[in-house]
């Protein structure tokens, strides 16, 4: 045989034998841990619960999380970075909880999707990811998605571009969507997909797991999401709970050995600032603290009064302003500020000296459970003092509402004023911020005729809206169970396109809500 065919043979056999090696998975890289068969419990993160404290978590017996570190704009299709997801995977890899991650996709390629998955291994590069890495697309059928012409088909390829990619970088993929979108085939060729990663399944019982034992999706899958709304030590907000049906018998070391740039906490995490620039002063005086809260986390670190310049720098729909005075940042409540530097605080109309404005309303209300009412609109100044305590049952006339969040009712005879989202309507009166013309249909059966549309996403409030036990603001029985807020995130399993409303889970329960005031938690 002459030396060339010998060449040639032992190079057709090395081709066969390297394309066998990757057929077989060999290409990707090889783990340190093992996956065992226990039972595992965690959660998954992402900018919605706020600054979080993992060390508290870890007391509490949670074994692993899933952190949220990017998504695509559903509209805009650019990626970004979860504020919070650098910061959560060092500090829960610090405290010992097994980490894995998840991508929030809107890809309408293949391509985009093998981007996602490469901008996912360069941030991951250089932490202990020892659970998988995660594709989640929901709202694609929603008509302002850019995904929203794609096919079932052309959806799933992108899925498996991701998870192969991801793969390829030596972490396991899994997907993730809801038990609707998944069954038979639904939204999904869930088919093609579970034949090769692992399937984490969204379905919420009445009542969540330990109480209902395994979730009712009957497909293959290996961790179930029973509720959004739990309740965990060190974290502020609801959070999403899971049920992992393997676990692993050590941590992932990161396969870059560089130790990445420490990554502090994003205090605006929870709140979506709109840049702008433009000089103002407090309409009387206002408190600088060091982050957008006037809770017992944050300081009060100067109190700039009326006349004094400061330059804004960004506003934030949840009613706070990000301000730079005398070269250092702070946050102000945005309605205690005016852009007109010539204010002066008595020429308000207001005999108060605040300058809340009101809509006038006519309706009574009570305490959800105990409000204080205060001589002036305000918690920071010391003329607003607590006159009277409204409790549950005891019924004021509110006579005016304000767009930052403050009432102002007659109570045993007088003015004063309390925080909105700390009272109920009584009776049948209806919400001024909500339009009669959104009333669900009423029949002799006492049944609401309202069909909803199977849908799967997360969305939250764009300023807030009541949510309540049926889609009518007219009918006797609906009751406003809750108020959701800017930044407060629920899962929409329904809507009704035709007359406006939304079905959502909210702390375990089945609320509904006017579909306008809702925007996508991206």
């Amino acid at each position: 045989m002459k030396k060339t065919t010998m060449l040639r043979l032992t190079a057709a056999i090395a081709a066969v034998l390297i394309a066998s090696c990757c057929l077989s998975g060999c290409g990707k890289k090889k783990r340190v841990t093992t996956q065992t068969e226990e039972t595992t419990f965690g959660i998954d993160v992402a900018r919605y619960q706020g600054t979080i404290d993992w060390e508290e978590v870890a007391k509490s017996g949670i074994d692993f999380a899933i952190i949220r570190v990017g998504y695509r704009g559903k509209t805009d299709g650019i990626i970004k970075e979860d504020p919070n997801g650098r910061y959560n995977l060092q500090e829960a890899s610090k405290a010992g909880i097994k980490i894995g991650a998840y991508f929030f996709s809107t890809a309408v390629s293949e391509e985009e999707a093998k981007e996602e998955a490469e901008w996912m291994g360069k941030v991951l590069a250089k932490y202990p990811i020892t659970y998988p890495v995660v594709y989640d697309c929901e709202g694609f059928q929603e008509t302002s998605s850019r995904q929203y012409e794609m096919s079932k088909q052309e959806r799933t390829d992108a899925a498996l571009a991701f998870l192969e990619a991801i793969e390829r970088l030596g972490y396991e993929g899994m997907f993730y969507a809801s038990k609707g979108d998944m069954e038979l085939d639904t939204h999904w060729e869930t088919s093609r997909i579970e034949e090769k990663y692992k399937i984490w399944v969204a379905q919420y019982p009445a009542e969540p797991y330990p109480t209902t034992e395994t979730s009712s999706y009957a497909q293959t899958h290996h961790m179930w999401q029973y509720s959004t709304t739990g309740t965990v030590p060190g974290i502020p907000m609801p959070v999403d709970m899971n049920v992992a049906y393997f676990g692993y018998d050590g941590i992932e070391p990161a396969q870059d050995k560089t130790p990445p740039e420490e990554a502090e906490a994003d205090i605006e995490a929870m709140m979506d600032f709109t840049p702008v620039s433009e000089e103002v002063t407090a309409k009387n005086e206002t408190n600088l603290r060091d982050i957008p809260s006037q809770g017992d986390d944050g300081s009060v670190m100067y109190t700039l009064r009326n006349g004094e310049i400061a330059q804004r720098v960004a506003i934030s729909t949840s009613g706070w302003s990000k301000i730079v005075f005398e070269d250092n940042t702070y946050y102000a409540v945005s309605s205690y500020l005016t852009t007109d530097l010539n204010f002066k605080p008595e020429e308000t109309e207001e005999d108060d000296g605040i300058q809340t404005q009101f809509s006038p309303v006519n309706e009574d209300v009570t305490a959800k459970k105990l409000v204080n009412l205060r001589k002036l609109p305000s918690v920071e100044l010391e003329d607003a003092l607590v006159i009277a305590q409204l409790k549950n049952g005891d019924v004021a006339t509110r006579i005016g509402i304000s767009d930052n969040g403050w009432s102002k009712l007659l109570y045993q005879g007088e003015t004063c004023y309390a925080i909105t989202s700390y009272l109920e309507l009584v009776g049948d009166g209806t919400n001024q911020k909500e339009s009669s013309s959104a009333t669900a249909e009423i029949v002799s059966d006492g049944e609401i005729q309202t069909q909803f549309e199977p849908i799967q996403d997360r969305v939250t409030a764009k300023v807030e809206v009541n949510l309540r036990s049926l889609p009518s603001i007219e009918d006797p029985r609906c009751v406003v169970v809750a108020t959701l807020k800017n930044g407060e995130v629920v899962t929409r399993n329904g809507i009704n396109r035709d007359v406006g409303w939304s079905r959502v889970e909210y702390q375990g329960q089945t609320l509904y809500c006017i579909s306008n005031y809702l925007t996508a938690a991206e």
